[in-house]
């Protein structure tokens, strides 16, 4: 196994407590997970917009503040990717649809906001169906994604994308959506956590938020859960 797969598969708790320690930086893992993407990416599909250059400096940036003892989020220096019907400051946001093929927003989404205030690093977009319906992740503007165990089978939907990075060890967080199981059908068929919060736990109405981490046993996933589940 590759420096690069050995800290991509450890849960993003211990991650971010190789961070706050200074035995991992948020340099080092950010280059970890781009050279997964850049072997994985091409078969699976995972990853529809990548934010390579605003990561490394939003990485650098996270790793002079360990270095300079100041105060960091419960995420700081963990790369996540965020799924392509969340907007991105920034960053393209499609929607899997062609409608908006070019779409840049000019403002983050509540939930990126309150993960990047964690200090997690957002690495890029994750693929859907166009406007998250459909329950496999397959649009006219990126393609299909591939389920990572089995290139020739679905990853399901609508948070496919975030699912299939999770599970090739491309990224050890990424955010979706899940309205009638977006998070949850791609978690199962994906071998991934997956966990939906209520609609009053965020300032959204009528649209859920979840995060996922992809894991090789149910009990490793626990502590992360655990995290994204809390109100902080």
């Amino acid at each position: 196994m590759s420096i690069a797969d050995e800290l991509n598969w450890r849960p993003a708790t211990e991650l971010a407590r190789l961070v706050r320690g200074k035995a991992v930086s948020p340099v080092e893992l950010l280059r970890s997970c781009l050279e997964t993407i850049e072997r994985l990416n091409p078969k699976i599909n995972a990853i529809c917009t990548l934010a390579a250059e605003s990561a490394m400096a939003a990485a650098q940036r996270a790793e002079r503040a360990v270095m300079a003892g100041d105060e960091i989020g419960s995420l700081h220096g963990v790369p996540i990717g965020i799924k392509d019907l969340t907007a991105t400051s920034g960053i393209r946001t499609t929607f899997g649809s062609p409608l908006y093929a070019d779409h840049i927003p000019s403002e983050d989404a509540a939930v990126v906001k309150r993960i990047k205030r964690a200090g997690a690093i957002v690495v890029g977009k994750t693929n859907t169906p166009e406007f998250g319906a459909g329950a496999n992740t397959v649009n006219r503007v990126f393609g299909a994604t591939r389920n990572p165990w089995d290139l020739a089978l679905s990853v399901g939907g609508s948070s496919g994308g975030g699912a299939a990075a999770l599970a090739s060890g491309m990224l050890p967080l990424a955010e979706g959506t899940d309205f009638g199981g977006s998070l949850r059908v791609p978690a199962f068929v994906g071998s991934s956590a997956c966990a939906r919060r209520s609609d009053w736990c965020l300032d959204i109405p009528r649209r859920c938020h979840g995060m996922w981490e992809a894991y090789t046993d149910r009990w490793r996933a626990v502590p992360t859960m655990r995290l994204c589940c809390s109100k902080r």
